[in-house]
């Protein structure tokens, strides 16, 4: 008798619990969606690492087509190292050495690029003209801390911009120093109308992607662009989203396993 009265409590119980289970999966699962939202708004997506491009490993890691599942805003470069990527409202954009920024499709490719869903979370006001160096220092002067990634975006009309890409490698690849110091193109824009895309990474990212700030430029119409080297802001208004998670794919190809990135 007693063994059928613990086997009917046993039934009763596995009845309720799950008569009980579509009501609280659907309540877990409504979290975790929520959640792997939050972690897709606040996460930045890195293909490669900036080691891996300063020692010359220009080969293709993505295309543009998987970036594009991790990011709608962002910055990189293409395969060869041909030019200037900007990312922004979900298009892709190469700033080639002739300083003209062209549409690019999903089957292009990259060695090297960050990217992330932006959504803003604050806006800073800063007053007056300044140059490159003020515009950092006053956005760091706001920022609750140095040791998270952030995702900025500052649009306007700025009053000088230099800007610059560099020219499609071929192999054997250079080191990125050489090629900038010989071979990068440098724009002047006046009075421009458009967006600096970037981030702002901590130090302790230095070997993974670039630390302090990092912007590309593409103008309103979409035509021109560059990697901002220097500027004149006045007023300007920045943008700004904390990222909680930063990722990072690494590549699978011979010259990234072989480089020298000790």
């Amino acid at each position: 008798m007693k063994l059928k009265r613990y086997l009917w409590i046993a039934v009763c119980l596995i009845a309720l619990a799950v008569s009980m289970l579509p009501a609280y999966s659907e309540d877990f699962f409504q979290h975790h969606r929520e959640f792997r939202r939050f972690l897709q708004h606040h996460t930045g997506f890195q293909v490669s690492t900036l080691g891996a491009l300063n020692v010359g490993v220009y080969e293709a890691a993505a295309t543009l087509a998987e970036l594009k599942s991790h990011g709608d805003f962002g910055l990189g470069t293409f395969e060869g190292l041909d030019g200037e990527m900007v990312v922004l409202d979900g298009k892709f954009y190469q700033i080639k050495s002739d300083g003209v920024a062209y549409p690019v499709k999903d089957n292009s490719k990259t060695p090297f690029s960050a990217v992330t869903f932006f959504r803003q979370e604050r806006s800073l006001r800063l007053t007056g003209r300044m140059n490159y160096q003020e515009l950092r220092s006053q956005i760091d002067e706001q920022l609750p801390t140095s040791n998270l990634p952030y995702a900025i975006r500052l649009k306007g009309t700025f009053p000088s911009l230099k800007v610059r890409s560099v020219p499609k490698q071929t192999p054997p690849y250079s080191p990125l120093g050489e090629v900038i110091s010989q071979q990068q193109v440098v724009f002047e824009l006046q009075n421009v109308q458009g967006t600096l895309v970037g981030f702002r990474l901590p130090q302790y990212l230095k070997d993974v992607n670039a630390a302090g700030y990092h912007f590309h430029f593409i103008t309103s119409d979409r035509h021109k662009g560059g990697h901002l080297l220097d500027g004149a802001f006045l007023n300007p208004v920045v943008d700004i989203e904390t990222l909680r998670d930063w990722q990072i794919m690494l590549p699978s190809n011979t010259a990234f396993e072989e480089a020298s990135l000790e």
